[in-house]
This record gives structure tokens, sequence and C-alpha cells, in this order.
């Protein structure tokens, strides 16, 4: 349930309506945003009585919310979420780029990715410690060693790291060691392990699962919510369709979309969604007109050499490219880059 409070309704009116609400054993949430402020609330709102909500002369309107998701719907938070990850802004009108490798081999590997993508603009390195792979047989990553590796560039660099945390026994760790806790595809409805997020107080990226809907994304969203952490950043990573030219389908229309159904960033990642590193370009350039804010893309030195993901990877080289012709594209979008 959504309560639309009027302009001039004072803190002592909304104290005394959240009481009310609370004592029925719901949930109030006081959100003010730049045009109106609401009151959200969560739980079994049939306990409550609509006709005696709007009979408050300060209460604009009631409205019932028929998304299953509460949290991360634009009903309840109206205004876009900025989130700021040591200066560093995203959503609301701020495109972020993170970029880096899709393991981390080496410190001289990661070192000099770090330095390559930063000069070339990027603000966020991305990097996997683990790595969940569907052969049991193939890399894994280097796990707590790279995460030291990925905290060696940070050092050297200055950049806000993101990594993909694989089980909930390595919470406290990630959230000790890097800036941005990143849910990959596969965990996207490990419900334990998000719920677990939710206890924390550190940025989560959100990778949308191989076959899920958009719903289906806004509800894992909401489990992080739920807990208490609303500082979630999602991601389009392409969906499995009939399709098998690519490896998987980037859904563009999914980012105005979300934009549409809820506040919180929505970034895209044009590497896992085509496998093919040609492919990259376009389809960053078509995110953000799109309205993405942010991608977050694979870049590796020597891309026939890597480890994983190779064949999606840019050479440091040809992410300078692209990153000057988003520059020229978020000019003409009025969207800084």
């Amino acid at each position: 349930m959504i309560i639309q409070l009027n302009d001039n309704v004072t803190k002592k009116e909304i104290e005394e309506l959240i009481k009310i609400i609370e004592e029925k054993g719901l949930v109030a949430n006081y959100v003010v945003g730049e045009k109106t402020s609401v009151l959200g609330v969560l739980g079994e709102t049939n306990k409550i009585a609509i006709g005696e909500i709007e009979s408050y002369e300060f209460v604009k309107k009631v409205i019932l919310l028929q998304e299953p998701y509460k949290k991360a719907s634009r009903s309840f938070h109206p205004e876009d979420t900025i989130i700021d990850i040591n200066g560093i802004k995203i959503g609301g009108g701020n495109t972020v780029v993170m970029a880096g490798p899709c393991s981390v081999e080496n410190r001289e590997q990661i070192v000099s990715i770090a330095k390559s993508v930063k000069e070339a603009g990027a603000k966020i390195l991305r990097g996997g410690a683990y790595k969940p792979r569907t052969s049991p047989y193939a890399f894994q990553g280097l796990e707590l060693e790279g995460l030291e590796l990925l905290k060696e560039a940070r050092k050297e660099t200055g950049m806000p790291i993101v990594s993909e945390i694989m089980s909930s026994d390595l919470i406290e760790k990630f959230v000790e060691d890097v800036d941005i806790i990143q849910v990959g595809a596969r965990n996207m409805q490990n419900f334990d392990l998000l719920k677990k997020l939710g206890k924390t107080n550190k940025p989560i990226l959100l990778k949308r699962g191989l076959s899920a809907t958009i719903e289906e994304l806004l509800m894992a969203a909401e489990y992080i919510m739920a807990g208490g952490n609303d500082k979630v950043i999602l991601c389009e990573r392409g969906i499995r369709t009939y399709e098998t030219y690519t490896r998987n389908t980037l859904d563009i229309s999914a980012i105005p979309v979300l934009k549409r159904l809820t506040h919180l960033p929505i970034i895209t990642d044009p590497s896992h969604a085509t496998g093919k590193y040609w492919l990259v370009n376009p389809l960053s350039k078509a995110s953000i007109a799109a309205g993405a804010d942010g991608l977050i893309i694979e870049v590796h030195n020597e891309p026939t050499k890597a480890l994983c993901d190779g064949a999606q990877s840019l050479k440091p080289e040809k992410f300078k490219e692209l990153m000057d012709e988003l520059k020229i594209l978020g000019s003409a979008l009025n969207v800084k880059i």
C-alpha cells in the first residue's frame, strides 16, 4: 500500500499515521521525493481500512500495489535511487562503466588491466576471484588469492572493485574486501544468500538469471531490500532464448521496462550477453541509448590466452575506442560517461 501525502504535511502528522499503522502489526516506510512524499506500508494491508486513512486531511491518496515486489517498486519510491560508491554515483542520470577481466589470473594481469581501463574512463574495476563454471574441470578462479590481488589493484589505481560472491559463508570476507558484491545469474534465486546480503550495508550488483522474467529479477531484489539493504544495482546480462549464434540474448527492452517499474539503477553486461567481443561495442551503445545507468565490460590484455571467457573480452585498446565513442554518444544524449 502507498499512502501519498500532501505537500504541507507536518512531522507530527506523519508520526501519528505511522503509529496507527505499526499498531496493526505493519511496517511503514516514509519516503521523501522531489515531487511527492509517500508512506509505503508493508504487511497484511487488509488490516487497514482505506477509508480510515483517507479521512486524514493530510492524506492525498491511498494506492493498493498490484506488484508482488514492494520496496523495489517505483510506486513505493518515485525518485531514482542513487548509489554512492566512494564518491562514484550510479543511477539518477549518472552513467558508470565497470571494466576488467572475467577472472583474476595474476598480479601483473589485474594491475595492468586496471590501469588501462581507468585511463580509458572506467570508474570501477571488475574481476572474478571466484568463478562459477558449467564444467567442474574449468578454471574456478584464484579464490582468496584473487581477492587479495584485486585489493592490490585497487590500491594501485584507487578504483573501487566489484567481484562475484558464490556462497553465504563468504559474506563477511566480501563485505570487508570489496566495494560492490556481485550476485551472478546462477545465484539470482539463491534466497538464503539474498536474505543474508540483505542484512549487510554493502552495495549489491544483482544479475538477471538465464531464464528469469523481469518480475523474478525484481522479486530477487526484494529479498535483499526486505532485509534492510536498499543498495541494489540490477544487471541485464542476457537471457537464454532459441537463438544459438550468441551466448545469450541481450534484452534491450528490459532497460526501459525496469526504468518504468523500479527506482533501482539498471546496468547491462554486453560481454556475457553475447559471448563475442565484436558485439560488445554496438550493444554497449544500444544500452546507453535505451537508458541504462551503466555497463560492466570484460577487458583482457591477451584474450586468446585468457583462462576464462577470452572470446568475449575486449583488448585494452579496443576498450579505449569504445569509451571514446560512448562519450560522443553520451554528449548527444546529454548523458555524462
